[in-house]
């Protein structure tokens, strides 16, 4: 049986991939809107939050996504507020304040929440690790990819761009969420 589920976001390049990666096992319905996100330390919480309250408020089984660039030499900021950041200091801005930081490890954070009106959320992590450039390279992708090396990479995804097309700390919660679906 295919699961369904209405996708919530504004973000057009998000509802691209998700829609395209949770494909042919779960039958997406796309709603591009913007909704009030509680301001939590953690991403699971945020996105859990967000989908019992679109949930009960369509009475619809919905998907909503929160995702993160965390670096740890700056206590895991910009994290939750990575598209506040993006938007008032840009990837400059992330570069001026990791200038003379030996510690450039840094992730990415994706979490899925799901929920069925009258039912507990439920959220799938998907992490990926890696480190902060010392300077902007390249241009393809969007966000943080021109300072962010993969790790076991030396390129950023700025250089690399996505071979699959996907933000792989976004397909591994996908996979997970899937995982769940077909096990239960």
């Amino acid at each position: 049986m295919v699961m369904k589920l209405v996708l919530i976001s504004s973000n057009k390049r998000k509802i691209e991939e998700l829609s395209l990666l949770l494909k042919p096992e779960i039958e997406v319905e796309i709603m591009e809107f913007e909704y009030p996100e509680l301001k939590l330390d953690d991403p699971c919480d945020i996105s859990k939050a967000a989908a019992k309250m679109l949930a009960e408020k369509l009475k619809k089984n919905v998907l909503v996504e929160d995702s993160g660039f965390h670096i740890d030499a700056l206590k895991g900021f910009p994290g939750i507020m990575t598209k506040f950041t993006h938007n008032r200091i840009g990837n400059e801005g992330l570069l001026k304040l990791m200038k003379g930081k030996k510690n450039r490890k840094g992730y990415y954070k994706s979490a899925i929440g799901i929920c069925r009106p009258g039912k507990q959320p439920l959220c799938f992590l998907g992490i990926e690790e890696g480190r902060v450039a010392n300077k902007m390279r390249g241009n393809k992708g969007w966000g943080q990819d021109p300072i962010f090396i993969p790790k076991g990479k030396k390129k950023t995804y700025g250089e690399l761009g996505y071979p699959d097309g996907f933000h792989p700390f976004r397909a591994n919660a996908v996979k997970l969420l899937k995982k769940y679906f077909l096990t239960t």
